[in-house]
């Protein structure tokens, strides 16, 4: 074998190893997090709570009622409190565990909602197919992003999660944590309905209502 062709398999192979190997790393990370996801919700108690973050209960009244994506639903406090306010609810998780108490909290309180398991860090989202799209503590920055293509014109999201202020009161990974006015920043093309910053000497989070035009 020439030289040259020899260089060129060695090549080949060499990028085809890498491949391999990212392939491996990515099939392997994500069964990873949905097993811990499943064995923490795997109990009888709703870690979270069968209540509503208080931000969407107090601005209930401007969200548009409609195709509603719950992104990240875990067991289902807030997407199952949007059905029971007349809101079609999908929720997206990461795990099955999650959305069965989802389910179970839903007819508990007499509503039904839809589910399906998927991995949010790759998810794509349905162009122009939402009047709603809430995401609760649950940090993504790059999913955030493809949140206003997935509205409709007029459609709003609702987004809360914990920013760089917690690291005062729990150990907490900083890259999971929004920096000061993040969320002004991400969502800056959008009519911002709502926007706060909460600190109680205990936990410290971020809260925006975004509308796109």
């Amino acid at each position: 074998m020439k030289s040259h062709s020899r260089t060129q398999l060695l090549k080949v192979l060499f990028v085809t190893g890498l491949f391999v190997l990212a392939f491996l790393s990515s099939a392997y990370a994500k069964p990873k997090d949905k097993d811990r996801w499943n064995k923490k919700y795997d109990t009888e108690v709703y870690l979270f709570g069968e209540k509503p973050i208080p931000f969407l209960v107090n601005n209930i009244d401007i969200l548009p009622k409609g195709k509603t994506l719950d992104v990240a639903m875990g067991e289902g406090r807030n997407g199952v409190y949007l059905a029971t306010q007349g809101f079609d609810v999908m929720g997206l998780d990461i795990s099955e565990k999650g959305l069965e108490k989802a389910h179970a909290l839903a007819a508990k309180n007499n509503v039904t909602i839809q589910t399906k398991v998927v991995d949010l860090e790759n998810v794509e989202l349905e162009p122009n197919s939402y009047d709603l799209i809430i995401c609760t503590y649950f940090m993504d920055r790059g999913l955030y992003k493809k949140f206003y293509d997935a509205l409709k014109p007029g459609g709003m999201v609702l987004v809360e999660t914990y920013n760089i202020d917690y690291l005062k009161y729990r150990r907490f990974n900083a890259k999971w944590a929004l920096n000061t006015n993040e969320l002004l920043d991400i969502f800056k093309g959008m009519r911002i309905l709502r926007y706060q910053d909460y600190d109680d000497a205990r936990e410290a989070y971020s809260s925006i209502i975004a509308q796109k035009p």
